[in-house]
């Protein structure tokens, strides 16, 4: 991941940090600075489109992170992810396997939300990776959860379908990855929702053992 490394800091440099300092500062507080500090971040056309920077949220300290492909319509208008009926059907997957939001950290690979949700074009998402990136670093997450294919098949940089993607383990940046379907699609498509449970099970079994 040399090349998002080199983005990172180029993203940094371009909005004017020229030294980091991680000190005695919480995660809590470093995530809070750097989503204020971002928000009006204009590296890609969607800064113009958007009506709030949707950086993510959750416990600072997890030991897993769920990461999305972008923000949709209620979180545009609210700056949080994952809300409306996704973000409830995701309250329930994480309910029925004994997690909820203050115990993970979620967000998306796109911090703004693409015209009529469509997918996140090439460039926009390598604007947004960097931001991705430093999250993990900072919270370490033992455990990553890709909802949907567009946020799998980024990260994971393949072309491969959700189904042959959810039957493997992967690894990012070092750290055991699960896929699975993004609780949209599984509002679309409600027969999706026994493997998606399989998912689940498979990904919670992992996090008991951590």
């Amino acid at each position: 991941m040399s090349r998002a490394l080199l983005q990172h800091l180029e993203l940094l440099r371009n909005l004017g940090v020229k030294e980091l300092y991680r000190g005695s500062s919480s995660q809590a507080d470093l995530l809070q600075s750097l989503s204020q500090r971002y928000s009006s971040c204009q590296n890609c056309p969607l800064g113009a489109t958007r009506k709030n920077f949707v950086y993510g949220e959750g416990n600072p300290n997890a030991r897993a992170m769920l990461i999305g492909e972008a923000p949709g319509a209620e979180e545009d208008r609210t700056g949080h992810p994952f809300v409306g009926e996704a973000g409830k059907l995701l309250d329930k997957m994480l309910a029925a396997i004994d997690l909820s939001r203050q115990d993970i950290y979620i967000c998306n690979i796109l911090k703004c939300r693409p015209p009529n949700n469509r997918d996140p074009e090439s460039a926009e998402r390598e604007a947004c990776l960097p931001y991705l990136l430093e999250q993990i670093d900072i919270i370490q997450p033992q455990l990553i959860l890709m909802l949907g294919r567009v946020a799998a098949q980024t990260l994971l940089e393949s072309r491969l379908t959700l189904e042959k993607l959810r039957q493997s383990v992967h690894s990012f940046q070092g750290i055991p990855s699960y896929v699975t379907y993004h609780p949209a699609a599984l509002l679309r498509n409600p027969h999706w929702k026994r493997p998606a449970w399989s998912d689940l099970q498979k990904f919670r079994d992992h996090y008991l053992s951590l």
